[in-house]
């Protein structure tokens, strides 16, 4: 009967979700003094009480990037890694890489059998998964170099929703639907978030004993106590003797990179975005370059026209994506061949305004996380903004829980290239370029980004979604810009996504009419319905100065409204 009534509160919060997303959608969020959206309500609050206590936008992504990993854990991490894009109130921006890096024992042939060939669940499933987290250095950072409260006061509400747990609502347990077998399977994470081998039910209260003592030793002893005491022993000592190669060394030697963001202009906006290890920010910049060459808004949302060209903008920009870049430690990028004007003509030059391009026949010029990232956005009254999207890879990880830390870990090995030329798990082709060597970065498609106009902020936009977290940023971006829409609509338009292979037109239902399905065909588009779509993305921004474009140019709009996926369960905008 436990299992039962569980299945039905997640289908019908499936089912509540379809019909939110592709439904008329509701009105942002406002506020006046600043605005917080992210995947949890609880940590949107979190966020909101430290600007109201006077912290900023950076103190306030701290802690909620720490509640995240008590609210939210199929993403929300202390064991993952992630980037943050960041704009201050005078316009400086910066970017922080705390991206997981390999162990200093792997090998780029660490996941092939003795004929070369990949072993199923090497990459994604154990401890031999497993990159050295970076979320705790890159809060530290973030905090001592642009914020403005103590660490203890950032991480008490996180030490307190671990230790008096949070009642489960139904987002929360729908979250867990997906994860259930695979935390049963771990006595650690089984023994937190199951009871007595169940799913947790609607209406439980969630403790996490073990994650608040390594809340409070952080809190106390910064992130040393995660990279240099017992924390650390734990999770080297769980990989130990569990076939993993993490060792002491590897988190003595974690150091996050401060890093200048991508910037990009598209019809008179400014965007600053996520470099390499990061592909996002570049791709989205590409993309935008390649599209300002036609008159999208004339063409208008959905039109053929304007799906064929998004499409083949992507088709470029994606081979690009999946062949020349890499940590930047490692590999010689070309963000600023690839993000010029000039090779956006250049493409445009390339691409037969009557016939669908062929992926395979593309010169190839020279990772992908899981659905199961999370995205976050915030601003304060001064106008500092921020941008955060961090995962584990997988939903929950590896599902598995170093005993005495509570913290899940991370599985994003897979994001390197296990094999050159052989589809990953989200079908992403890549090369030599994100080759697995130790200390290295995996290339990620998180794009954390900051829109602005006039030199003054104008959007903060960033997504979860594997290999769409890409398209899916963008197509906010143009949604708001292009096409007009109010930023909740923008957020909830169905989406579109091609990956240069395979060479296919991905879409969530109802994203395109028959008709323009038929034209697409008769130019020989493959286009179909992503199996995926349930879970393609959760969106969270934030618009500054009216809720759509026309209101922001007359100016007589609230200061900020946020908007968090109506896809999103759990999640909420939440302004003051």
């Amino acid at each position: 009967m436990q299992q039962f009534r569980t299945l039905f509160v997640a289908i019908t919060l499936a089912l509540t979700t379809l019909s939110a997303a592709f439904a008329a959608s509701p009105a942002p969020a406002e506020g006046q003094n600043g605005m917080v959206v992210t995947a949890q309500h609880l940590a949107s609050q979190v966020g909101i009480d430290v600007l109201k206590r006077g912290g900023n936008a950076v103190d306030a992504a701290v802690a909620v990037g720490y509640a995240l990993a008590v609210v939210y854990p199929t993403a929300g991490n202390l064991g993952g890694g992630g980037f943050m894009t960041i704009r201050l109130k005078d316009g400086k921006t910066t970017f922080l890489d705390f991206r997981e890096r390999a162990p200093l024992a792997s090998t780029k042939t660490m996941y092939l059998d003795k004929d070369g060939n990949p072993i199923d669940g090497a990459s994604t499933d154990g401890y031999l998964a497993i990159g050295t987290p970076g979320s705790v250095a890159g809060f530290e950072t973030a905090r001592e170099k642009y914020g403005t409260m103590e660490r203890g006061e950032l991480l008490a509400p996180a030490i307190e929703l671990a230790t008096e747990g949070f009642v489960l609502e139904p987002g929360d347990i729908a979250s867990f639907a997906n994860g259930n077998a695979m935390l049963a399977k771990d006595p650690a994470a089984a023994k937190i978030f199951l009871k007595d081998g169940k799913p947790l039910e609607l209406g439980a209260k969630l403790v996490q004993t073990d994650l608040a003592k390594s809340l409070k030793a952080i809190s106390e002893e910064g992130s040393s106590a995660f990279y240099k005491g017992e924390i650390a022993d734990l999770i080297v000592k769980a990989s130990e003797a569990n076939g993993g190669i993490l060792a002491k060394e590897d988190f003595e030697q974690y150091k996050v990179r401060e890093l200048a963001p991508v910037q990009c202009s598209y019809r008179g906006y400014d965007i600053v975005s996520s470099p390499p290890p990061s592909s996002g920010g570049l791709v989205i910049c590409e993309i935008l370059n390649v599209l300002e060459g036609y008159p999208i808004s004339y063409l208008g949302y959905g039109s053929a026209e304007t799906i064929r060209l998004m499409v083949e903008a992507m088709r470029h920009a994606y081979v690009d994506r999946n062949t020349a870049l890499g940590d930047p430690d490692f590999v010689e990028n070309p963000v600023t061949r690839l993000t010029s004007k000039a090779y956006a003509e250049e493409i445009r030059s390339r691409i037969d305004p009557y016939r669908a391009g062929v992926s395979k026949a593309l010169t190839i010029n020279g990772g992908t996380e899981s659905k199961e990232t999370t995205h976050y956005s915030i601003i304060d009254k001064d106008g500092n903004a921020v941008a955060v999207t961090y995962t584990l890879n997988g939903s929950f990880g590896i599902g598995k829980v170093a005993e005495g830390t509570g913290i899940l870990l991370n599985n994003e090995m897979d994001d390197f290239t296990i094999k050159p030329g052989v589809p990953n798990l989200y079908g992403l082709v890549q090369g030599e370029a994100n080759a697995i060597e130790p200390r290295k970065s995996p290339l990620s498609s998180m794009s954390p980004t900051i829109v602005s106009k006039d030199g003054k902020p104008f959007m903060v936009i960033g997504s979860p979604g594997g290999s769409r977290i890409i398209t899916i940023t963008l197509e906010a971006i143009m949604n708001v810009i292009d096409h007009g829409m109010s930023l909740q609509e923008a957020i909830d338009a169905p989406r579109i996504h091609h990956q240069w292979l395979p060479d296919k037109v991905y879409m969530e239902p109802y994203a395109l009419s028959p008709d323009t399905l038929r034209l697409l065909a008769g130019m020989g588009y493959d286009v179909g319905i992503d199996p995926d779509w349930t879970i393609w993305g959760e969106a969270a921004g934030i618009l500054i100065g009216g809720k759509n474009l026309k209101e922001i140019e007359a100016g007589d709009g609230a200061r900020y409204y946020g908007a968090i996926d109506s896809r999103a369960s759990s999640g909420a905008a939440i302004g003051y």
